[in-house]
């Protein structure tokens, strides 16, 4: 029979992810056909995968891509209508499919789908990639049902629910294969981090929605590629949000967001510097160089999302307004 879903797995150098959640994956996932795309891994997964997994399809790349090239490369050769990009530290749950199978039956402007994320280590928990699903404010700033800034919920059910967000969660992110490949898939220059949320941004723009299906559960480790005390996510984490509105915001509106984001992100490193955090402020000072030299050669989305530009502070609410 003929599978109309592929669970596709970004790995570089990730055997002990693999050894630990590949096998819920497989016995959970008999909907699907499974790839493993490697990023010229130096350790032993394909030997791992061969030895271990043989029905499982490996594509492997000549060098590490990142996870936007990795996946941009790697899914050229997957044919199958819906696609599941899937971190390769989640653990899946019983009938975790079916629900977003049956959500993307429902309404075909639907493109992209995230499940619940919880995190694996406090399983009560919402994890901080994706968690009950994604929005973000008016100054490109990203937060979840369930995940504002370090403040996380507890999951009480209170998002065991269908709704449409504004972006689903790259740890588990199922999205059509048409859609995907018209928009050219992920920004090669995000490197990592935020690709997903500059994907379902542009894909809104086509006219798509985003949905996140609360029915279905998978668990994160979060923080597997980068920690988060490491600059270098903190780096690519803001410059990549510049780069996201840069790209997507209607151009009548684009500089004052800049303009008010550069004393945003100057209180923030200030903060950084107070609390002996002195290389993410650098992090972010290189972040904001890094997007000015380039700005001039970034390309603008055609149909930008004109009902997109409203005033919300998440920053504001929660810091100031206590909300």
């Amino acid at each position: 029979m003929t599978k109309s879903i592929a669970i596709i797995i970004l790995n570089y150098n990730g055997k002990s992810l693999l050894e630990k959640f590949l096998p819920q994956v497989v016995d959970y996932s008999t909907e699907a056909n499974i790839y493993v795309i490697d990023n010229a891994s130096t350790d032993d997964s394909i030997i791992f995968l061969k030895n271990n997994f043989p029905q499982i399809h490996c594509i492997r790349l000549d060098k590490n891509y990142g996870y936007a090239g990795g996946y941009n490369l790697g899914v050229q050769q997957i044919n199958e209508p819906i696609w599941c990009l899937l971190n390769s530290d989640i653990e899946v749950t019983p009938n975790w499919l079916s629900p977003i199978i049956e959500l993307f039956k429902k309404d075909e402007k639907i493109a992209a789908i995230q499940p619940k994320i919880l995190d694996f280590k406090n399983k009560a928990y919402f994890e901080y990639a994706g968690a009950g699903g994604g929005f973000i404010d008016a100054f490109g700033i990203p937060y979840c049902r369930g995940r504002v800034f370090e403040k996380i919920k507890k999951d009480n059910g209170q998002y065991n629910d269908v709704k449409e967000v504004f972006w689903a969660s790259g740890a588990c992110f199922f999205v059509k294969r048409d859609a995907f490949l018209n928009l050219n898939g992920f920004d090669e220059s995000f490197f990592a981090h935020q690709e997903e949320i500059d994907l379902c941004w542009r894909l809104k723009n086509d006219g798509y929605k985003i949905y996140y299906q609360g029915h279905s559960t998978v668990f994160h480790v979060g923080g597997a590629t980068l920690k988060a005390q490491n600059p270098k996510k903190t780096y690519l984490n803001f410059r990549n949000s510049l780069v996201m509105l840069h790209k997507n915001l209607p151009k009548k509106v684009l500089l004052q967001r800049l303009f008010l984001r550069m004393i945003i992100d100057g209180l923030i490193g200030i903060r950084f510097l107070l609390s002996g955090k002195i290389n993410h402020t650098f992090a972010i000072i290189r972040a904001h160089l890094s997007y000015y030299k380039k700005m001039s050669k970034i390309k603008r989305g055609e149909n930008l999302l004109k009902s997109y530009y409203h005033t919300y502070s998440i920053i504001w609410t929660y810091y100031f307004k206590k909300s």
